[in-house]
């Protein structure tokens, strides 16, 4: 079973963001301290989604592991059905 790797690459994409913005602001006409202080209140920000987001996608995996647990049963079980009566499998 391949394992879907959307949360790693969520990961990534604010990671990258917060880089970008980073970098962009050290390159804006504003105070150190103005620069230090928005990059912290977005560094928080961004903090908090990802933290939404990583337990939206646990509860998502949550909800949907009985489906997929159920459907891949009911495909051995279909399997092991048609190899009993012969069927070319």
């Amino acid at each position: 079973m391949a394992k879907d790797n959307s949360g790693g690459m969520l990961v990534a994409f604010v990671i990258g963001a917060l880089t970008g913005a980073a970098v962009a602001l050290l390159y804006a006409p504003a105070t150190g301290e103005e620069t230090r202080e928005y990059l912290g209140q977005k560094a928080r920000e961004g903090k908090a989604k990802a933290r939404e987001a990583m337990d939206q996608g646990r509860e998502y995996y949550a909800q949907n592991r009985d489906n997929l647990v159920t459907a891949v049963e009911r495909g051995r079980e279909a399997f092991q059905q048609a190899r009993e009566r012969g069927d070319q499998v």
